[in-house]
C-alpha cells in the first residue's frame, strides 16, 4: 500500500520545489442544518474532529499553482478528513475550482484520495457526482486538458469521474485504485485487481509514477497538453504536422514483391526510432479504458520544434482492438485539445483471431475510421512498412498519407490474394506486381501524396496537385 499523505503535502509534491506558492481559492460553501441534510446524529462532531486532526474543513482543498511551466488549477484530496468523502461542501469547493478553470482558461490537476460518497449526507451526497460530471465535461467542452493523480486509495465516485474521466490518469505506486472499496467487494476478489499496477495493465491508467518524479513528469504532460497553439518553427501555418523523413535506407523497389521483402525485413526502423527521432522528447497514453492494451499500438504527445503533437503509431504487429480504441481515443483528446496528429502506419493487417472477434475488431476499427474522418485537427500519415488493408487504412490520413521508400500499402497481401485467386503459390511474386503495392505506384494510384526523403534527403516523389 502506497504511503497516504494528506492534502497539502500532496500538492507540494506535484508542484515541486521550484512550483513557486500555491494560492487557495476561498471556499464557497453554503450554510448546512445540523448534522446535515440526513439530521445524522454526530455528524457535526465528527467534521469537526477531523478538522482538528487534519487542520482542514472539507475533504478537498483547491486553488492555483505552477507545475513545471504551468499554471494550473489543482484539486487535492484530504483522505483524513472522513476519509475524503464527498459531500455538498466539497462539491460546492470543486465547482468552483472548476469554474475559475474555465474563467482562466486553466487545466486542472486532481490529487485524488477519496473513499466516495458521503454517507452523513445520504442521498445529497451522492448528488455531488453529476455535479462533478457535469463541470468536467463542461472543462472538456471547453477545449481545457484534466489530469488526475491517483492517490491511496481512490475508489467509489471520485475514481469514476474525477479519475477515470480525466484526459491522463497517472497513479502512485501501489495505490489501491477501483470502484467498490475494500469494504465492499466480494470476499474472494483478487486484491491486486485493485492496485494501480494492475489497472495500468488493464489500460485503465497511463502511467505509475513515483512521487518523487511527479512534479517533473506532470510538468511535462501539462505543456504538452497546453501547447497545441503554437505554430513550428519551420513556420507552418496550416497547423498540420510535416511527415518524419525515412530512416530505412533502402532506394525505390524494383517489384511488388521487392516492396513487400523491405517492408518485413527485420532490421527496417520501426515505429520507436521514428518517433525517437520525431520528437525532442514524448509522453505516452496508454490503454483504451475497456480493458485493453495493445503494446502494438503506441500513442501519445509529443514536443517537436515547439509545439505539441499528437501520435498514434503501429509498431509491426497485427494490430488488436485495444490498439485501435487506444488511437481513437487519442485522436479525440487531440482533437479536443487543438493538438495536429502524426499517424504512422505499419501493420500486417488487423488480428483476426477469435479472441479479437470477442474483443470486437469490427467496431473498434469502424470506431478509429470514424475518429479519423472526422477530426477537426490536421492529421499526417506516414506509411514505414506494412499497410495490411483496411487494418493499416483506419490509421491513414484521406488525402495526407505519405510513403517511405521500404513500404507497401496493399488491399490485401500478395500470399492471400494468390490463395484467394485459387493460383498456384508460384505467382505470388506476380500477384504483387499485379496489386501495385509499392510507393511509387501509390503515388501514381493517387493514394499517398508522395514519398518522404531518405536521410540522404533523395527518392521523394510526389504526385502532381
Amino acid at each position: 500500500m502506497a504511503e497516504r499523505r494528506g492534502a497539502r503535502a500532496a500538492i507540494a509534491a506535484v508542484l515541486g520545489p521550484d512550483g513557486g506558492p500555491f494560492t487557495e481559492l476561498p471556499p464557497s460553501e453554503g450554510v448546512s442544518a445540523q448534522d446535515g441534510p440526513l439530521g445524522w446524529d454526530g455528524y457535526d462532531a465528527a467534521r469537526a474532529r477531523a478538522a482538528d486532526r487534519t487542520g482542514e474543513r472539507e475533504s478537498a482543498v483547491c486553488g492555483t499553482g505552477r507545475i513545471g511551466a504551468t499554471e494550473a488549477v489543482v484539486i487535492s484530496f484530504e483522505f483524513g478528513f472522513l476519509g475524503g468523502s464527498l459531500g455538498e461542501r466539497a462539491g460546492d469547493r470543486l465547482e468552483a475550482a472548476y469554474r475559475h478553470a474555465r474563467e482562466r482558461r486553466l487545466p486542472v490537476v486532481s490529487l485524488i484520495a477519496t473513499g466516495g460518497s458521503r454517507m452523513q449526507e445520504g442521498m445529497r451526497a451522492l448528488l455531488q457526482l453529476q455535479r462533478v460530471a457535469r463541470h468536467t465535461a463542461l472543462t472538456r467542452a471547453a477545449g481545457l486538458a484534466q489530469l488526475a493523480v491517483v492517490r491511496d486509495p481512490t475508489t467509489g465516485g471520485g475514481w469514476a469521474t474525477l479519475g477515470a474521466g480525466a484526459d491522463v490518469v497517472l497513479a502512485l505506486p501501489g495505490a489501491q485504485i477501483g470502484f467498490a472499496g475494500s469494504r465492499v467487494r466480494p470476499a474472494d476478489a483478487d486484491p491486486y485487481a485493485y492496485t494501480a499496477e494492475a489497472q495500468l495493465a488493464a489500460g485503465q491508467i497511463d502511467a505509475v509514477v513515483r512521487e518523487d518524479g511527479l512534479a517533473a513528469t506532470a510538468g511535462r504532460w501539462l505543456a504538452l497538453l497546453t501547447g497545441g497553439g503554437a505554430h513550428a518553427a519551420d513556420g507552418r501555418t496550416d497547423g498540420a504536422a510535416p511527415p518524419p523523413a525515412a530512416l530505412g535506407g533502402a532506394g525505390p523497389a524494383a517489384t511488388g514483391w521487392d516492396a513487400v521483402l523491405a517492408a518485413r525485413s527485420p532490421g527496417r526502423p520501426r515505429a520507436a526510432a521514428y518517433l525517437d527521432a520525431y520528437f525532442d522528447h514524448r509522453e505516452e497514453i496508454r490503454g483504451d479504458r475497456c480493458g485493453g492494451t495493445d503494446p502494438g499500438m503506441l500513442c501519445g504527445f509529443g514536443r517537436r520544434e515547439g509545439r505539441t503533437v499528437a501520435y498514434a503509431a503501429q509498431c509491426g504487429t497485427a494490430t488488436l482492438p485495444a490498439g485501435y480504441r487506444t488511437a481513437a481515443r487519442l485522436i479525440r483528446l487531440a482533437e479536443r485539445l487543438g493538438v495536429p496528429v502524426l499517424t504512422l502506419v505499419d501493420t500486417p493487417g488487423a488480428a483476426n483471431d477469435a479472441q479479437a472477434e470477442r474483443t470486437g475488431a469490427g467496431a473498434a476499427i469502424a470506431d478509429l475510421f470514424a475518429a479519423v474522418a472526422t477530426a477537426r485537427v490536421p492529421v499526417t500519415t506516414l506509411l514505414i512498412g506494412e499497410g495490411g488493408s483496411g487494418g493499416a487504412l483506419a490509421l491513414s490520413a484521406p488525402d495526407n498519407t505519405w510513403a517511405t521508400p521500404d513500404s507497401y500499402f496493399s488491399v490485401i497481401a500478395p500470399e492471400l490474394a494468390t490463395a484467394i485467386l485459387k493460383r498456384d503459390p508460384g505467382r505470388i511474386r506476380a500477384t504483387a506486381d499485379q496489386l501495385r503495392l509499392r510507393p511509387q505506384d501509390l503515388v501514381s494510384l493517387g493514394v499517398v501524396r508522395g514519398i518522404v526523403p531518405g536521410r540522404d534527403g533523395q527518392d521523394r516523389r510526389e504526385r502532381d496537385g
